[in-house]
């Protein structure tokens, strides 16, 4: 096209058109909820890609759609906020309350639960805690971390359906599951295949910084290894049964392997944070590695997005 106006103008548009070229989705459009700790922003966007919501966000591990459609999120490493629609916070929590105030602290992980209790993983104390909507501790349970640093205690965690909770060190590069009392039941220490660490957060990096973990029906556990570049399916008996290494997936390179989000069919959503550019966010594969679906923004997002999750036509997220 001929453009008659100013350089500058014309300059100015073509670099707006290639921004907005950078957001797509391949496969069937979907809306989804994401957070980039760069760009210091949570929201959620449809499958066109506009902002439907939308809340300032801090350093950021974890986000969740309730029920009631607002969104719990991290504003900073110490405080959590349940957000609604409009924007406006109607919960927040501090962790440097209830003994913390003196002690660094971290939060990078944390769930709303069935009864209404809110779950907060405390790295740098190492614990895992449950408030009630004033902020009262109702239950506590000491978590075991073989290398303490406040940044690295913990990513992310959650409460299983009996009453276990799974947790992802990523310091000591194990995921441990612990009872109510915080016996350590199970844990699987993730894998160097023979590898030597090596530093960096991108595709060239290496290292078995656990981010997550999910507990299937089938009881095994999938464990997304962080800069390890890869999923892992997990047996009881700690047999690796199924992986997705970092360049399984044509014209795709994994970097920092962070949230899980397994599908009724089958099929699994990860998200790839730290790849670059070239790179989709977000990824839903099938268990014989097929590409279906992916996500690429670096309009609202950047190359920090270690929450995503995809939502249903409900608005709640997708299974």
């Amino acid at each position: 096209m001929r453009c008659f106006r100013s350089l500058a103008v014309c300059a100015l548009t073509a670099l707006l058109a290639v921004t907005v070229a950078q957001a797509e989705q391949t496969g069937p459009k979907r809306k989804l909820l994401a957070a980039d700790e760069g760009r210091r922003i949570a929201a959620i966007v449809d499958g066109e890609g506009q902002i439907v919501w939308q809340s300032k966000a801090g350093p950021i591990h974890d986000a969740q759609v309730l029920d009631n459609g607002n969104v719990l999120l991290a504003l900073n490493y110490q405080t959590i906020a349940e957000v609604d629609k409009a924007g406006q916070t109607v919960w927040k929590y501090d962790a440097k309350s209830n003994g913390n105030a003196d002690r660094a602290v971290e939060v990078h992980a944390f769930q709303r639960l069935e009864n209404g209790l809110t779950m907060i993983v405390e790295s740098g104390p190492g614990r895992i805690i449950e408030v009630d909507k004033d902020g009262t501790i109702q239950h506590e349970v000491k978590l075991k971390v073989s290398k303490p640093h406040p940044h690295r205690d913990t990513r992310l965690a959650r409460k299983l359906r009996t009453g276990n909770y799974l947790v992802a060190h990523e310091g000591d590069g194990i995921v441990r599951e612990y009872d109510a009392k915080g016996g350590t039941v199970w844990e699987f220490e993730v894998p160097m295949f023979g590898k030597q660490p090596k530093g960096g957060h991108g595709p060239e990096g290496f290292g078995n910084s656990v981010f997550s973990a999910y507990r299937l029906a089938n009881g095994n556990t999938l464990v997304a290894t962080g800069n390890g570049h890869s999923v892992l399916e997990v047996t009881p008996q700690k047999e690796i049964v199924w992986t997705l290494e970092q360049n399984d997936l044509p014209g795709i390179t994994l970097a920092w392997v962070t949230t899980l989000q397994p599908l009724s069919n089958g099929n699994l959503i990860i998200g790839n944070c730290h790849a670059g550019e070239q790179n989709p966010q977000l990824i839903e594969v099938t268990r014989d590695k097929k590409v279906i679906w992916t996500f690429r923004d670096f309009k609202i997002f950047g190359n920090a997005t270690p929450v995503a999750t995809v939502l249903g036509e409900d608005g709640k997220p997708l299974k």
